[in-house]
């Protein structure tokens, strides 16, 4: 199993956007500068991201992204679905037909496997993220970062 770019940085984005929710919207410019994600990709996630209707834009001076939903509403499982990743453990991709066409010896043990990462998944929450010392400190050290002007590279 193998969670790509993709799913993790919209998960890291979106645990952002929460962190960094108050009265104004987040740009997808401090998100990259905080979180050391392209610009260009995360327009590309914020795209899918909101047509998922989990986040809301607003444009013009001061414009930027909001949570559409609570972030006890917003699963990371939700997340990732949102921009077409996927957690299936399986080489076949869940067909069965993991060896030329026919069901490989451990296909069931995979699937049952992409079952729990999945249920683990249903089950956090962004919320449960903001409430976590270890995500609270590195958000701490992140924004004291981008107020000095050190700013995370970007890929």
């Amino acid at each position: 199993m193998r969670l790509t770019t993709k799913g993790r940085y919209a998960v890291t984005a979106m645990l952002d956007l929460a962190i960094n929710a108050g009265i104004s919207p987040t740009s997808l410019g401090d998100i990259s500068q905080r979180q050391g994600i392209s610009l260009s990709y995360l327009e590309q996630l914020f795209a899918r991201l909101r047509r998922a209707g989990l986040v809301k834009s607003v444009r013009g001076p001061g414009g930027g992204y909001l949570l559409a939903l609570s972030a006890s509403e917003i699963t990371v499982s939700r997340v990732i679905d949102a921009v077409n990743e996927t957690v299936d453990a399986t080489r076949c991709h869940g067909l069965s037909d993991c060896q030329q066409g026919d069901t490989c010896l451990t296909h069931h043990l995979w699937c049952e496997l992409s079952g729990q990462i999945r249920q683990f998944l249903d089950d956090v929450t962004l919320e449960q993220l903001l409430q976590r010392n270890d995500v609270q400190q590195v958000a701490s050290r992140q924004q004291a970062r981008l107020d000095a002007g050190i700013f995370a590279s970007t890929p």
